[in-house]
């Protein structure tokens, strides 16, 4: 990196059977918000999905991905898109490294929401620029674990572990101290929430440098999308906020999607509606 001296975190190794999700709150925030719009420009990597690769939904963006991309820019600056509810906190690390040791300058810009794993991507800039009405949210890692008590065990020793690196590369850009990071990352009452910041928040707390005004690619995000990735957008967070796994979130919704499409009547607002209703009830 060329401007800025930034942490250099850990090695980590994954706990045995752990499995990532994304935040279901972030999620929603990133739900409804516009499809963001690809850059023409070749050295803009677009990071506009969920952190890490995504075997049920066929998206997702990885430290592979990233690697090929800034091959292929080579020594040249680079600019980073975001608009990610975040996702495999493992994953984001590892980007956050690749941007960190490249060569030239990086500019990463906030279109829409960089929460969870994408604000420490985020991190991993020169400048950081939020978009108008852009959102960057963190908060302490987000996984499952799947095992017997020794598995919980260690897997608590990484979550906390993974969480002390977190907060020392928001520290180490912010000049806010590991502490009081580490109560942001925990949110109001400890929630899962962590803490979302505005644009100017977050310019305030150093988590961010400027805002930038929208090029005629980036204001094409603000346009509408179709109302049948709205409605299995929307599903997908009340199935998650039910408590429903990714895995199983992305079946049901596959089942959904070919029944209506095999012939079914019910516009995608209708099929919205009976989903919610379904999520209501496996809340109660």
């Amino acid at each position: 990196m060329s401007l800025r001296k930034l942490h250099t975190p850990q090695a980590f190794q994954r706990p045995e059977g752990f499995t990532w999700d994304t935040a279901p709150e972030a999620l929603s925030e990133w739900t409804e918000r516009p499809l963001a719009a690809e850059a023409d420009d070749p050295n803009t990597i677009s990071i506009y999905g969920v952190i890490g690769e995504d075997i049920w939904s066929g998206e997702g963006f990885t430290a592979k991905r990233m690697a090929g991309a800034l091959r292929s820019i080579g020594k040249n600056a680079v600019t980073v898109n975001i608009n990610s509810p975040g996702g495999d906190m493992f994953e984001g690390m590892a980007i956050y490294n690749l941007l960190r040791e490249h060569k030239a300058a990086v500019t990463v810009k906030v279109i829409g929401i960089a929460a969870s794993a994408a604000s420490i991507i985020a991190m991993a800039g020169d400048t950081v620029q939020m978009g108008t009405g852009s959102v960057m949210m963190i908060h302490n890692g987000w996984g499952m674990v799947v095992g017997n008590r020794h598995d919980f065990t260690d897997a608590t020793d990484v979550f906390e572990t993974f969480d002390s690196s977190m907060a020392a590369v928001y520290a180490e850009r912010t000049g806010l101290t590991p502490k009081a990071v580490m109560a942001m990352m925990d949110g109001p009452a400890r929630s899962s929430d962590g803490t979302y910041m505005t644009a100017a928040e977050a310019i305030e707390k150093r988590f961010a440098d400027s805002t930038f005004e929208p090029s005629a690619a980036t204001a094409q995000a603000s346009s509408p999308f179709p109302a049948d990735i709205l409605a299995r957008r929307r599903t997908n967070v009340a199935l998650a906020k039910a408590g429903m796994g990714r895995k199983e979130r992305y079946e049901t919704l596959s089942v959904i999607a070919g029944l209506h499409g095999a012939g079914a009547d019910e516009s995608a607002s209708e099929l919205t509606a009976s989903m919610l209703e379904l999520a209501r009830a496996m809340r109660s």
